[in-house]
């Protein structure tokens, strides 16, 4: 099954109701029996997170600077093959890496399509570019409010 005739419903759907394409995703912490470590879950697995090695974590799992640019490698790895796919683009090799220190992140995407056209390829870094929802979310920032349970 192509990717069109998997997302064709899905947008028929968004088109006809522009709210059902509001979509709430949620992810709640918990503690675990080391201060440095927690418990992520996500509803449907629970991952497990620890602090950074520069501050304490023993350095064997993820901190969450890990799992910000694991959501960004994803989101944008998945994005860039379902556009190529969409798009009737053939690849060799899509390989998106992401790196960050504490100012800046830097995005490098790895495509071979030796068939593509430049125009197939500017369609591809734009609609990927557009579509993909953690980049978008980082380059613009939604509004962020904070709740402290039995605080007011």
């Amino acid at each position: 099954m192509g990717i069109r005739s998997l997302q064709k419903p899905l947008k028929d759907q968004y088109r006809n109701d522009p709210n059902s394409s509001r979509i709430t995703i949620r992810a709640k912490g918990g503690q675990t029996d080391l201060p440095v470590a927690c418990s992520i879950d996500i509803g449907r697995a629970i991952y497990k997170a620890e602090a950074q090695k520069g501050v304490g974590g023993a350095g064997a799992g993820a901190c969450s600077g890990d799992l910000l640019l694991g959501a960004l490698v994803a989101c944008a790895q998945i994005t860039c093959q379902m556009v190529a796919a969409a798009m009737g683009i053939p690849t060799e090799r899509v390989e998106v890496t992401v790196e960050a220190d504490l100012e800046s992140i830097h995005l490098h995407f790895d495509v071979a399509a030796p068939k593509a056209t430049a125009e197939q390829l500017r369609g591809l870094r734009e609609k990927t570019e557009q579509y993909c929802v953690v980049m978008q979310t980082l380059m613009r920032p939604p509004s962020l409010q904070t709740k402290w349970a039995g605080h007011d």
